[in-house]
């Protein structure tokens, strides 16, 4: 069966461990770029691919109503462990458990390159927001995605070989103090992006691309490529 479709079950000790180190992932880094794309806390939220359930612990300490929705019901279990007073369910993003126009904000943190169908995804985020709900979306960046460094160094050349506008599958092992992680995933061009926006009738009201912050992972080869690309969508 395909990896991606069946969420990060058989990965998600893994995945638990890597993300609770905080030296190890990008998240502390770039999150506030993401919380500052967001409306104001009031209405529900629904945060669509929740893992281990760190940006629903951060949301919910910001004031937000947030459910947490995961594939993987490992991670969904261990996102409820660690915040007893949080919601969280197990579900797929291409089949939301919840009611046309019941949600106010949707959320995709890291997590459409994951889905089976990333456009019937973004679909069903439309279908569950109320008229002026908004979907907010960070993905890893589309060039950064379709190249590679030559190099750790900091005046490495980025390379893209083939074609940027190929959807491909993305694997590769990270390794750092002891713990090693692998990232199985899609690759899409901006333009499926936003095409699956076009289609489900989202208007797009700011789409950004984050400096690295200080400290963070490749931040010198980063501040020349962008890692991550951020945007909120209008549903009218």
């Amino acid at each position: 069966m395909d990896a991606v479709s069946t969420g990060w079950e058989d990965r998600a000790a893994g995945w638990i461990a890597w993300a609770r180190k905080p030296s190890h992932d990008a998240y502390r880094h770039f999150r506030d770029a993401f919380f500052a794309l967001l409306p104001p806390p009031g209405g529900r939220v629904l945060e669509v691919g929740c893992g281990e359930g760190r940006v629903c612990r951060d949301l919910r300490a910001r004031g937000y109503d947030v459910v947490g929705l995961d594939a993987a019901p490992t991670l969904v279990a261990a996102a409820a462990a660690a915040d007893p007073e949080g919601s969280y369910v197990v579900g797929t993003a291409e089949a939301l458990p919840f009611p046309a126009g019941s949600l106010d904000l949707v959320l995709a943190y890291n997590s459409l390159m994951d889905v089976a169908d990333m456009p019937l995804a973004v679909a069903e985020a439309a279908r569950v927001l109320a008229p002026g709900g908004r979907f907010c979306a960070c993905v890893v960046h589309p060039v950064a995605e379709a190249g590679t460094w030559t190099s750790r160094e900091p005046d490495a050349s980025f390379v893209i070989q083939g074609s940027y506008f190929e959807q491909r599958r993305y694997e590769e092992t990270f390794e750092r103090d002891g713990l090693s992680f692998t990232f199985r995933s899609r690759s899409y061009p901006l333009r499926s992006y936003g095409a699956a926006l076009e289609r489900a009738g989202f208007l797009l009201e700011a789409l950004r691309e984050p400096d690295p912050a200080p400290g963070s992972p490749g931040e010198d080869r980063h501040s020349r490529v962008p890692l991550f690309l951020l945007w909120r969508a209008l549903r009218p």
